[in-house]
């Protein structure tokens, strides 16, 4: 039998949410901790705040890395592998960035050379205090530090592609001077696949680091467009999994759903846990998923101001540690993958090959027609919910047989072609 897929949560600390790190509690991580290996989870991603831990740029603060290590340690307690968040940075929509980066010391995250000095040393010396704890997974090197590189940030730093991929490079070799032969990696929220001048890529993203990470969010338009009910909605994660195939430098490389989560009002809480097995079942059935990371273990209390809405109601748990439905459904799946055989929603067997491949465009330039309203986009549901089980194909691969035969694809078809064709399934 494969390795199960992994089941965990994006911690997100119930009390002083990720300022908890001013005040650091171990008693309240313990009891956190205790909340979500309760619901069966086996790894969490964990946040520190960059100006918290490197408030200059010379300075990385031993007692904030000591209470880093101390939350590794209390998960490994309880059974729980932990991925790191390096580079904090941007958080249910605010930005943590430390002062001698910003205003009177205003200079480019990704291409500026001291800055890339302090990033450096910073990574490689939380690798450092973590590699010899046996639950560490590895560093990821920023959670959706795309988001500081173009639109719709209202201060952006710009960069190249080719600056991006050479600052992508000097990272994720300093997490592995820190901690040789960890999972370290990049992730970027889903403007890498859908926004035409991105300049961190769909190569980038497939290519860089030890795995592929996604996150999938039905806000982008998907969930206002069609529903969350809809095809499109509770294959959205699914989607974003085979499209990042297009790219993978070998037929293998695995995806991670590192985050993924049930926002409200769009999808509503009475439907939060449907919705949540639904995304589980499509996604377990894409081949080569390394695991699946919940968004998010706790709720924000109403205690903290200035929080976009939806942010206050994501948790599995609320803010006092109590399950909610999502978690129970969330539990359920985990618990029936790992114990199951292939007769149920949830099965423990390595899915089949997706035969069909739909042709992406490899211009970075036109990934707008990967996005919620684009034809790629459209066409990939059609072919869902006529039950094809599509993958995907850059265009400048669609005819080499021997990059298709390596990906099992028997059959590419472009998007023209499936949209100009009656389905037979239900409309997306």
């Amino acid at each position: 039998m494969p390795a199960a897929v992994r089941f965990g949560v994006n911690y997100t600390p119930s009390e002083g949410w990720f300022h908890h790190w001013l005040d650091f509690d171990l008693d309240a991580v313990r009891a956190d901790l205790d909340s979500v290996a309760a619901l069966g989870m086996d790894h969490i991603r964990v946040f520190p705040l960059w100006p918290h831990f490197q408030p200059n740029r010379t300075l990385i603060r031993p007692r904030a890395v000591e209470d880093l290590v101390r939350l590794v340690d209390a998960a490994a307690e309880r059974g729980l592998d932990v991925n790191v968040d390096g580079l904090q940075g941007h958080l249910s929509s605010f930005d943590f960035l430390p002062a001698w980066t910003r205003t009177w010391h205003r200079r480019n995250l990704f291409t500026d050379p001291d800055v890339l000095d302090g990033q450096a040393a910073y990574l490689r010396t939380l690798a450092a205090a973590l590699a010899d704890s046996p639950n560490f997974l590895g560093l990821t090197l920023g959670n959706e530090v795309n988001q500081f590189s173009a639109a719709p940030h209202p201060d952006p730093d710009r960069a190249t592609a080719a600056q991006v991929d050479a600052w992508l490079e000097r990272m994720l070799t300093a997490c592995e001077k820190g901690a040789p032969g960890k999972l370290h990696l990049h992730a970027e929220y889903d403007a890498t696949w859908y926004q035409d001048d991105m300049p961190f890529t769909p190569a980038q993203a497939a290519r860089h680091g030890a795995l592929t990470a996604v996150h999938s969010w039905v806000f982008n338009g998907t969930a206002q467009r069609h529903g969350h009910a809809s095809v499109p909605a509770r294959h959205h994660a699914a989607y974003l999994v085979e499209l990042s195939k297009a790219w993978a430098g070998r037929p293998d490389r695995p995806v991670w759903l590192q985050e993924v989560g049930a926002p409200a009002p769009l999808v509503p809480a009475e439907h939060a846990a449907e919705f949540a097995e639904a995304t589980v079942a499509a996604a377990l059935d894409c081949p080569d998923l390394w695991g699946i990371t919940w968004w998010c273990s706790h709720d924000v209390s109403r205690g903290l101001a200035d929080f976009p809405e939806l942010e206050y109601s994501l948790g599995l748990l609320t803010s006092d540690r109590r399950p909610k439905d999502i978690a129970r459904a969330l539990t359920r799946a985990a618990r029936d993958h790992r114990e199951s055989g292939s007769g149920t929603r949830f099965p423990a067997r390595a899915p089949a090959p997706r035969t069909t491949a739909l042709v992406v465009p490899a211009d970075p330039a036109a990934r707008s027609r990967c996005a919620p309203g684009g034809d790629v986009f459209d066409a990939f549901f059609a072919l869902t919910a006529d039950g094809a089980r599509p993958t995907t194909v850059l265009d400048t691969r669609a005819a080499d047989p021997d990059h298709l035969a390596a990906r099992s694809i028997t059959e590419a078809v472009t998007p023209d072609q499936v949209l100009r064709t009656p389905r037979g399934g239900t409309s997306p």
